[in-house]
């Protein structure tokens, strides 16, 4: 039998994902000493499995679509082929560059990292089975942290043609004709990559009444146009019922009788809290259909001193959520006294094209909150918009604020319109007001003038805009 070894911390963290490791950095940089574990790889779902890989190979797609785009400028370009195991290795590259730098971090912040399957084992205790043997890891505080795994439907196995996102990222060829079995966010970033990459159809089946269904309906809506533009189509309002793999693919029944065919399946339903068999309940955690429950305002559990962060909260699955709770804890823990965090404030983008960014309440959201007379919308056309045009982007930029108040919403959809939420989330989290927003300055020509204009508009003076 192992021998067990037992060290003592500030704080010990399970989990060395998003939330994880910016605790860890955040605390080591305000002097608490730190235990950092992690049975897989630092950086978790999100870079290794997640947001990082789909980007590049976001990324890879929005190359692909150079030569359309050229010939409309006169230029005479060709795609000649796409060569499915390099696009692997770029994305793999980009993951093992940051994968370095942040183990670098780490190293450097002396932080302990702990390599091995860590359980909570008592209020404290965190104890951690390595190559070397058992580590019992004691902190005066733990932070919770991890992370979420793909969630499938009951009935449906994984395997074969029919896959989750983590294996649709290896996957060594660009499928012909997927289906997609769900319009959400993994679903319509998966769907638009490799319409972009070459597959000759793409069909995603949301039960639901719309894509992106979380989003304000009007960005809801402007994707539906663009996905049937680019030829993606999709079936909504109808649920799933079954699925069989073939020799050559998967037939997909939905519970109305309609039947999809394609070479590979998907499953994009969405992602569960990874919180089994790790001790949380044994030690007195509440706990919520997997889900660890958390003061909104502390991010403590029931059990004073336990603390969890990222996707195992219930709220938005995101990782940069995840990251800023971590350095949240990280500081409370320190003694410091940092701002709850809003979650009606954490920007959320979808990375397909159009890309969808929204901070904020939707329309329908703040008129259940002030009432259907005391909200006020403004949507600016990016026709209006001169890089836009330039882009060659359709979309807009859509403006909610309370009647004679502050901006409470912004959604926006188009191409490289993430790169405006920046501004977005300043504006909400500020609570600032249209006339706010219409006196500032915004460069020319940059889509980041379509803010502007929209806070132009709804302050009662548009210009390049419709009144």
């Amino acid at each position: 039998m192992a021998d067990t070894t037992t060290d003592q911390y500030d704080v010990v963290i399970l989990g060395g994902g998003s939330g994880g490791y910016a605790a860890a950095l955040r605390g080591a940089q305000l002097g608490l000493s730190i235990a950092l574990v992690e049975k897989d790889k630092l950086g978790g779902t999100c870079l290794h499995r997640g947001c990082v890989p789909t980007k590049a190979m976001l990324h890879v797609g929005e190359l692909a679509g150079a030569p359309a785009e050229g010939a409309e400028m006169g230029l005479d370009l060709t795609l000649n082929s796409v060569d499915a195991p390099k696009v692997l290795e770029f994305k793999d590259k980009v993951i093992s560059r940051l994968y370095k730098g942040l183990q670098g971090l780490v190293k450097a912040r002396k932080v302990e990292y702990v390599e091995g399957f860590g359980r909570l084992t008592g209020k404290n205790t965190v104890t951690v089975e390595t190559e070397g043997g058992t580590r019992e890891l004691t902190g005066k505080n733990v932070i919770l942290a991890s992370g979420s795994f793909s969630k499938t439907l009951p009935g449906l196995e994984l395997g074969g043609r029919v896959l989750d996102s983590e294996a649709a990222l290896q996957l060594p060829e660009i499928p012909k004709n997927p289906i997609i079995l769900g319009g959400g966010v993994i679903g319509v970033e998966f769907a638009s990559v490799w319409k972009s990459l070459g597959a000759e159809s793409v069909t995603i089946v949301e039960g639901l009444p719309h894509l992106a269904a979380n989003e304000d309906e009007a960005l809801s809506k402007a994707l539906e146009r663009a996905f049937k533009k680019r030829g993606i189509t999709f079936s909504l309002g109808t649920f799933f019922e079954k699925a069989e793999q073939t020799d050559s693919g998967v037939k997909v029944t939905l519970v109305d009788g309609t039947v999809f065919e394609g070479d590979y399946l998907l499953v994009a339903v969405g992602r569960g809290p990874n919180t089994k068999d790790l001790g949380y309940e044994e030690q007195g955690v509440e706990m919520d259909r997997g889900f660890v429950l958390a003061d909104k305002q502390t991010l403590q559990t029931n059990v004073e001193g336990i603390y969890a962060v990222g996707d195992i909260v219930p709220g938005l699955q995101l990782a940069h959520r995840g990251f800023q709770q971590g350095i949240f804890v990280a500081e409370r823990i320190a003694g410091q006294n940092p701002a709850p965090i809003v979650e009606s404030g954490i920007p959320r983008i979808t990375y397909c094209e159009p890309e969808l960014g929204s901070v904020g309440l939707t329309q329908k959201q703040a008129e259940e909150e002030f009432g259907t007379e005391g909200v006020e919308t403004y949507e600016y056309n990016l026709g209006g918009n001169g890089k836009s045009q330039i882009l060659g982007t359709t979309g807009f930029v859509k403006l909610v604020r309370e009647k004679d108040g502050p901006i409470v919403g912004v959604h926006m959809v188009g191409t490289r319109m993430s790169e405006q939420m920046g501004e977005a989330q300043l504006i909400v989290n500020w609570e600032a007001y249209p006339e706010d927003v219409a006196s500032l300055i915004h460069g020319h020509p940059t889509q980041n003038e379509a803010l502007g204009e929209a806070a132009l508009a709804l302050a009662g003076k548009p210009l390049h805009a419709h009144a």
